[in-house]
């Protein structure tokens, strides 16, 4: 049975190639550099103790900003970027993977579904080396380390950015090998493939509801854009507790997924499986306005010339 939906979806048949990934990489990289503190505090309020040194998202951001400096908030920014090359595999992961399964079934929510899960899935084998090193160097602040590895002090901002990756980068490697480097996987993949299988269903479901209440003449990128923010606060909601987990994981060194949910649930209750939420709420509500808007205006700058005027995109 076709799939009845009032906003249209350009599909990977649809695009121009080159210039989808070349405008993808520009608009993911400003997007990167937006949102980028407010991951750096999620992270840091996920790891704390208690509230032993912010009470919330904006206590941290003022602390961070006053003890720190702009820097602060950017750090292991420069390892993060090569995220890049993650997020240009995911969205090709996922416009492929939809192809796939739209030969088998055409129901968009299936569709939705698989090609978010199975686009996480490449992601994340790409992704958690970077995240395993940028989150030690988030865990750095002036003169103390949140986390288990602290950098020596460098001579020279040259040697402050890339001093400070090699040495982290050394002793990740001494204290655990070369599977130092995939501490957490596996809970990232229990948060990140959950978390992105949903929000592309929640997405689309949005916007069609959207759709269906708004006037026929309003413009489909601001149902998006709308949809989005939605999706986003769905799947964050839902997908949190395992996302605490995670980081903890990966900067405090544990080896098991369930030692570490019970220690967190015995020193702080069924509340600590929110701590980061309002963070990565408030994060993921920008940073998914631009991605949507982007991703969507992306897609339609990639058209092919002959469908350029063949519909109402």
């Amino acid at each position: 049975m076709e799939d009845k939906r009032n906003i249209p979806i350009i599909e990977w048949e649809h695009l121009d190639k080159r210039k989808f990934y070349v405008f993808g990489i520009c608009m993911t990289m400003m997007i990167r550099v937006s949102v980028y503190p407010f991951t750096l505090i999620r992270t840091r309020l996920q790891v704390q103790k208690g509230k032993s040194l912010y009470n919330g998202t904006f206590d941290a951001f003022v602390k961070i900003l006053r003890t720190e400096g702009t820097a602060g908030l950017y750090r292991g920014f420069l390892v993060n970027t090569f995220t890049l090359i993650s997020g240009q595999c995911y969205v090709t992961t996922y416009e492929l993977t939809r192809k796939y399964v739209s030969r088998y079934n055409n129901n968009n929510a299936v569709k939705s579904l698989v090609a978010g899960g199975s686009a996480s899935l490449v992601a994340q084998s790409i992704t958690v080396p970077i995240d395993v090193i940028s989150q030690h160097l988030m865990m750095q602040r002036k003169g103390e380390s949140m986390g288990r590895f602290k950098v020596q002090n460098q001579d020279g901002k040259r040697m402050l950015v890339f001093g400070q990756t090699k040495d982290i980068i050394v002793q990740i490697f001494k204290a655990d090998g070369f599977r130092g480097f995939y501490r957490g996987y596996v809970a990232s993949l229990l948060t990140y493939i959950p978390n992105s299988a949903v929000w592309w269903p929640f997405y689309h479901f949005y916007a069609e509801q959207l759709s269906s209440l708004t006037p026929k003449d309003c413009p489909h990128l601001l149902l998006q854009a709308i949809s989005g923010p939605l999706a986003a606060a769905t799947a964050s909601t839902l997908t949190n507790p395992m996302d605490v987990i995670r980081a903890r994981v990966q900067v405090e060194g544990k080896s098991s997924i369930i030692l570490t949910f019970r220690q967190l649930m015995a020193e702080e209750g069924p509340w600590g499986l929110t701590k980061g939420l309002s963070a990565r709420i408030i994060s993921a509500t920008p940073s998914t306005i631009v991605i949507v808007v982007g991703y969507e205006t992306l897609k339609k700058l990639s058209l092919r010339p002959e469908l350029m005027d063949s519909r109402h995109w």
